[in-house]
């Protein structure tokens, strides 16, 4: 970080730039018009429209709450999670978590406020954006890996305990995306060594196999035209 300075972060920097100018560009004249049409995701909309802007809808914060504390979140969660999960996980978790919370929005609507995990008609109208699923599922994944128990115990106390007192949409969705992240990181614990290993073991077989084919090739190539091979 000293030496790169932003650049040892490209994910985290990307993703607090994005923030910053969806923030800015939704309080334009026209810009929450055109924010809404390309990363805006609501219940009400046809899945594959909500399937397109899920990507989008990561970076763009609630109108309702201080920009800043958005901006902090991501840039300190998804830095270290670049550097203890790495880009590629980082990014899959942070999708998946988030698609899960949007999903999850959906299936309560429609399972209606009889059930315990379920909305009123009206939820499918409000504006479902944000990056604060991804970030909760980030922290999880990050205290497993560091195997930070109290941390692991603490967002997860926190987070339902936010969905108990204020059950909304939000705080439901981050209990989902606790859930996701929690499934992500056991997986990982239990099967994370498993297919390199196996992808290890395929790479070796074919090295000795073509080895064995190459040296029978060359014995071959040696032997005088009409001798019999034993």
């Amino acid at each position: 970080m000293v030496r790169k300075r932003f650049a040892a972060f490209p994910l985290a920097t990307v993703a607090t730039f994005l923030i910053l100018l969806f923030s800015i560009v939704q309080h334009l004249p026209g810009g929450e018009r055109f924010v809404n049409h390309i990363g805006v995701v609501r219940a009400s909309l046809p899945l594959d429209v909500s399937l397109l802007r899920t990507p989008l809808s990561l970076y763009v914060p609630a109108l309702d709450l201080p920009v800043w504390g958005a901006l902090a979140q991501v840039f300190v969660v998804f830095a270290v999670a670049e550097v203890v999960l790495g880009r590629r996980m980082t990014l899959v978790v942070a999708y998946a978590c988030t698609l899960a919370g949007t999903l999850f929005a959906r299936v309560g609507v429609a399972i209606g406020p009889g059930h315990v995990f379920g909305f009123p008609k009206w939820v499918a109208y409000v504006r479902d954006t944000g990056p604060s699923a991804a970030v909760v599922a980030l922290a999880i994944c990050i205290a497993f890996r560091t195997r930070a128990w109290f941390t692991a115990a603490m967002v997860v106390a926190l987070m339902v305990g936010e969905a108990v007192w204020l059950p909304n949409l939000a705080g439901l969705e981050h209990v989902v995306a606790v859930i996701t992240a929690l499934l992500f990181a056991v997986s990982v614990e239990v099967f994370g060594d498993f297919w390199p290993r196996v992808l290890a073991g395929v790479g070796a077989a074919t090295s000795v196999a073509t080895t064995a084919s190459l040296e029978v090739a060359a014995e071959a190539r040696r032997r005088p035209a009409g001798a019999v091979i034993p």
